[in-house]
């Protein structure tokens, strides 16, 4: 009896079983009406009288972020290896993420969760996003009623990357393009929902580009896109083009490096046994 060869075929460390899509959907729900409810509640809703407190209240998110990662992990049977590999990843991530801060936005732990993504499908990706940003605010000090936000939005961009096509077949310079258009589009998303997380607070500051709880949709809608672009367009342009330079450049070592540990430690593949002729 000798073990049967390994299959090539890639494998991903966390499955999405039901427990975990369940739990995914309804975090993804509330998280949407956290980041959207702006847009979402009409002028005379009883919301915007409370749109100061919107932070803490969604703050709350953080509580189901730490139960889709439970139920993830116990539902997929998550053995040491895999739990080693996204220790290594989210510390790296959670690294990289002050090389460039406050620097137009170069910030390249997101090239790092794009590749991690796609090698360890999305249920991985989504774990790994969250976990690495509250490692990294615990690094760098950054706790506080943005970081459920960050970490919901982090974990959407690198399960994005899980979810993107060819992930067995695919491979060398088209799915590089892949993965580089991928992380510029979703650079800009990324900053974009994190915009929602704050504008509605700085009223303040610029009336002129600041949600007004009486002005209609089109109106909150046109003063979004103005404060986007004057906040935030530099920082997502610079980490959109870091992604893509990081990931022409070092995607495909990182890609092998990924895949040739993650075949290593199959962490789904079963144990299987050929007779062999005597």
């Amino acid at each position: 009896m000798t073990p049967a060869r390994p299959t090539e075929r890639q494998a991903r460390a966390i499955r999405l079983g039901p427990r975990s899509l369940l739990a995914l959907a309804l975090v993804s729900a509330v998280g949407v009406a956290g980041f959207g409810w702006p847009f979402l509640a009409p002028p005379a809703s009883t919301l915007n009288a409370h749109a100061q407190d919107a932070p803490w209240l969604f703050a709350g998110l953080l509580v189901l972020l730490v139960a889709v990662v439970a139920a993830t992990i116990s539902e997929s049977g998550l053995g040491p290896k895999a739990v080693a590999m996204l220790g290594v990843l989210a510390a790296t991530g959670a690294a990289l993420r002050p090389i460039g801060a406050g620097t137009a936005g170069l910030e390249p732990m997101f090239f790092l969760m794009v590749l991690s993504g796609r090698v360890l499908g999305p249920g991985f990706g989504f774990v790994l996003g969250s976990v690495t940003m509250f490692a990294s605010a615990l690094l760098t000090g950054g706790v506080g009623p943005w970081l459920p936000f960050q970490m919901l939005a982090m974990g959407w961009f690198t399960m994005g990357a899980g979810l993107l096509p060819g992930a067995d077949r695919l491979r060398g310079r088209a799915e590089l393009c892949l993965l580089a258009a991928y992380g510029f589009l979703a650079a800009f998303a990324y900053g974009t929902v994190m915009n929602m997380a704050g504008w509605p607070f700085m009223s303040a500051l610029a009336s002129n580009i600041s949600f007004s709880p009486d002005a209609p949709l089109p109106t909150n809608l046109a003063r979004f896109l103005a404060y986007c672009l004057a906040t935030s367009l530099g920082w997502d342009l610079g980490r959109a083009l870091v992604t893509v330079v990081l990931t022409a450049v070092l995607g495909t070592p990182l890609l092998k490096a990924l895949r040739r540990a993650t075949r290593r430690a199959a962490f789904e593949a079963p144990v299987t046994f050929a007779d062999t002729p005597r």
